[in-house]
């Protein structure tokens, strides 16, 4: 499904309709805009990045748009691929709430050991806070990411 083609085969949408939560036309209207902003068929990190700074214009979206490129890109080759594509944008729109918390998990656990650490929560809430820049008032207990991390574990001090 990695290849660059103008349609998704017979077999590619049904695995992709059995294996998400779209519908044969959702996932092709998916692929249409897909290719369209990504005509060779797959997005790089370097263009993942570029989409986030549009998003992000008054922040550093760079971190964040690094961490998710990695969960997305499942078979580490470097790519995001249709298929990659389509199953996270499933998971995260459509998905159940242990698919979500599963994926969810999966981000903050950068270096993928099973636990997700002080740091690497900290790794992730600091790359947020860094994408969102000025478009964010926070509260003064949450004004940096080490005081939201330790108010989202309750560490005291």
């Amino acid at each position: 499904m990695g290849a660059k083609t103008s349609k998704l085969s017979k077999d590619d949408l049904t695995s992709l309709k059995q294996s998400t939560y779209f519908d044969r036309r959702e996932i092709q209207q998916w692929h249409k805009g897909f290719l369209r902003d990504c005509p060779s068929g797959q997005l790089t990190r370097e263009d993942f990045v570029k989409i986030y700074k549009q998003f992000f214009p008054f922040g550093s979206p760079e971190d964040f748009a690094n961490h998710l490129f990695t969960v997305f890109d499942r078979d580490n080759n470097g790519f995001i691929h249709f298929e990659e594509f389509i199953t996270v944008l499933s998971t995260t729109s459509r998905g159940t709430m242990e698919e979500k918390l599963s994926w969810a998990f999966e981000l903050y656990d950068v270096n993928h050991d099973g636990y997700i650490t002080f740091d690497e929560m900290l790794t992730i809430v600091a790359s947020v806070y860094k994408m969102m820049g000025s478009m964010v008032t926070l509260n003064e207990d949450e004004a940096t990411p080490e005081s939201r991390v330790k108010k989202i574990i309750q560490i005291d001090g």
